[in-house]
């Protein structure tokens, strides 16, 4: 359990535009930074971070929050798991008492591996460096490949003994359970039953997220062992936490000269990336020797639009960068093409040349894709007309996937002048090929809507159906739509009145039950008690009042008298709690009855302020909810002075407070008449007089509460929420 105390450290540390840094590329967009949302595939920046704030929102997805939220999102963390992250990034200590056994239990397979992992990546290095084998056998291949020990650490390369179990002895050893152990791909399981290295006699090349989660390895067997093998390297098998078409070698370590440079170069291979870093290349990823995917597409897309595909120089090599072309243009990326001298690879390339000359090389021969593309399929087609023609038509079909027209415009212009085209013609193929584009997209998307429906259209046991669940309720504030699910858990709950009474209970019952009601509340007699579910325009008055309860709770919004005749602030927390106390009132939902709660128990303390209290609380919906509603500042109506200056909203806190909770008190007698009508309405009421006088006379009280509060409010402050 983490103390408050080291949480409000710990956030007072993180620097949001710090953290966001670290996954997404940020321009300063005025007094914000912008970039692409890392949340979903976003093609214009839509994620937005406010230094200011202290907090980051896409308005495209709606996701963000602060930097512990941000984190618990990208990472898949708990929120505690998300402090300690973000301690361990800071360097502040945190104490912690030991998990028990049970607890231990507990944790999630997730957390399970990558915990094994970390592990099995410390044990790799320590072999490499401290037994005669990995000495001997590991560091003398990596030097072999002229690898510098500095850059052996920053990889975190290592050695897997050459005993098939070796790692499996020792981790069963250390306490760790043979389940994660085949679950992380680190050892197999024999038909025996024993277990077996799965990197034996290999050296190791941790694979790396993002932010340093070791989600797998690479292994290569040594050069004194490769004869007869047909796969020199063993990757880890897919796993909950590992998905090679999700993953780039190197990205960890390259993010930042990724963002410095804003150009990323994609190469095959880990000893490719990792002899980049010696040549001072730094911005450099692998695909890990697979097809690059669209996920990996996006990943380099957070941190640049540059992309540089540095392949082979055999054919093999060319096809690979021609099929990875379109679908980096898909993704709206400006590609670059580099072909090395045949027969060489980044790696060996590096081996021949100084950091100076192969750095020039990269710059001096980086090729634009459409003369790449051109002058390769030209070589082929040799002045064959058909060849030619199908030269063409894959010229067309990559410009047509192009989602910028200003570069599918310009690419069509090169394009003509090197095939010594009308471009008109080759505007009219694209537009076609575009067109068959679209179609295909559509009905790939429909094909995936309807497997998606058929999943969620599987039969149902009537039996064991869910029952009827109250709707959520939603509203509109100034951070977006927020939404209360009554079903999600009990603190979100919206409190309801009892069902309705059968017809059998008599008119006296019934009147029994109303005057009861009547005197527990003002006006909450009959409020609720329909089957349509709560009131989206009652329930939004209500987030306005949390809204400005978690924004300005301990600010003064003016002075009272006391007992003593003395003047004392009045906060808007207390305003808001009297103001409903007045009327026997509380918020209709459990989760902001609970904030208001907690509010009175803390605003008197010393440098209170609910904004930051309410945005860094320990329970997720709480913190959740509090981000929605400071998100992004409401909009008041146009309100001078008689100077013509416009106020801000702290300068009239009490008018606005006042004419909110006027508007919500409203809200809920709106909602009460409506019930009173429908009472009137009732068979048994209308036939049991003393009953029908009783509903009648609240129906006239609760009138002229109206009234009074109606004039009270006089000229509203409209909010545009």
């Amino acid at each position: 359990m983490i103390d408050r105390a080291t949480v409000e450290r710990i956030m007072d540390a993180a620097q949001i535009v710090d953290v966001v840094s670290d996954f997404v590329t940020l321009r300063r967009a005025g007094v914000n930074y912008k970039g692409l949302c890392p949340f979903h595939d976003d093609r214009t920046p839509s994620f937005v971070v406010s230094p200011a704030k202290g907090l980051c929102k896409c308005f495209a997805c709606g996701k963000g929050g602060n930097a512990v939220h941000f984190i618990m999102e990208h990472e898949q963390l708990s929120y505690p798991d998300a402090l300690r992250y973000l301690a361990r990034k800071y360097h502040i200590e945190i104490q912690e008492r030991e998990l028990t056994d049970q607890e231990k239990l507990a944790q999630s397979e997730r957390e399970s591996m990558f915990v094994v992992n970390e592990w099995a990546r410390d044990y790799f290095e320590q072999q490499l460096y401290d037994t005669v084998d990995g000495r001997a056998i590991g560091m003398a291949y990596f030097r072999s490949r002229g690898f510098r020990d500095d850059i052996i650490k920053r990889f975190q390369l290592g050695f897997s003994p050459m005993q098939k179990d070796a790692l499996a002895r020792e981790a069963l050893g250390k306490g760790f359970r043979e389940e994660y152990l085949v679950k992380t791909g680190l050892c197999i399981k024999q038909e025996h039953g024993g277990l077996k290295d799965r990197f034996w006699g290999r050296v190791i090349f941790p694979i790396h997220t993002v932010s340093g989660k070791v989600v797998g390895f690479g292994g290569r067997v040594l050069d004194q062992a490769t004869k007869g093998v047909n796969m020199k390297y063993q990757n880890s098998p897919e796993s909950s936490i590992y998905s090679k078409k999700k993953e780039l070698y190197g990205l960890f370590q390259a993010k930042q000269a990724i963002v410095k440079n804003d150009l990323c170069f994609l190469v095959e291979g880990y000893t490719d990336v990792i002899s980049m870093h010696q040549m001072g290349v730094e911005h450099v990823v692998s695909s890990s020797g697979t097809a690059l995917t669209q996920q990996q597409i996006q990943m380099i897309h957070r941190f640049t639009e540059n992309i540089t595909v540095l392949y082979d120089g055999d054919a093999a090599g060319i096809k690979a960068s021609e099929r990875g072309i379109d679908m980096l243009l898909a993704e709206g990326m400006n590609v670059k093409v580099l072909l090395l001298p045949d027969g060489d690879d980044p790696d060996s390339f590096a081996r021949n040349r100084t950091a100076a000359e192969y750095q020039a090389y990269l710059k001096e021969h980086q090729v634009d894709f459409i003369k790449f593309k051109t002058d390769l399929l030209l070589q082929e087609a040799q002045g064959d007309p058909i060849k030619l023609s199908r030269l063409v038509h894959s010229i067309v079909c990559s410009i047509a996937v192009v989602p910028d027209e200003i570069m599918r415009t310009l690419y069509t212009r090169e394009t003509a002048v090197m095939l010594g085209m009308e471009e008109k013609v080759l505007v009219s193929a694209i537009n076609k090929q575009m067109s068959v584009y679209r179609t295909e997209q559509k009905k790939r998307r429909q094909n995936e809507e309807r497997r998606e429906q058929n999943i969620s259209e599987s039969p149902v046991n009537e039996a064991t159906a869910a029952p009827e669940t109250v709707a959520p309720v939603t509203g509109q504030t100034a951070g977006g739509t927020v939404t209360v699910d009554p079903t999600r858990n009990p603190e979100s709950a919206v409190q309801t009145a009892p069902s309705e009474q059968p017809s059998e209970i008599s008119a006296g019952a019934k009147a029994e039950e109303q005057k009861a009601e009547e005197e527990s509340s003002q006006f909450l007699a009959y409020i609720q008690k329909g089957k349509n579910g709560p009131n989206m325009a009652f329930y939004q008055k209500e987030l306005l009042l949390v809204q400005v309860l978690i924004r300005y709770g301990e600010h003064i919004v003016c002075y009272v008298e006391d007992e003593q005749g003395q003047e004392v602030p009045f906060t808007v927390v207390e305003f808001i709690y009297y103001a409903l106390q007045e009327d026997k009132l509380n918020f209709q939902v459990a989760l902001h009855q609970r904030i208001l709660d907690e509010a009175l128990e803390h605003f008197r303390e010393p440098d209170f302020s609910a904004q930051r209290y309410f945005l860094n609380h320990p329970d997720q919906a709480v913190s959740t909810l509090a981000f929605q509603l400071t998100s992004d500042k409401y909009q008041l109506s146009k309100y001078h002075t008689k100077n013509q200056k416009l106020t801000t909203d702290e300068e009239r806190l009490f008018d606005l407070v006042r004419h909110l909770m006027t508007d919500f008190k409203l809200a809920i007698i709106d909602e009460e008449l409506k019930g009173i009508l429908n009472r009137l309405r009732d068979p048994l009421i209308l036939k049991d007089k003393e009953a029908y006088m009783k509903v009648m006379k609240h129906y006239m009280e609760v009138k002229e509460v109206e009234s009074t509060l109606a004039k009270e409010r006089g000229d509203r402050v409209i909010t545009s929420l």
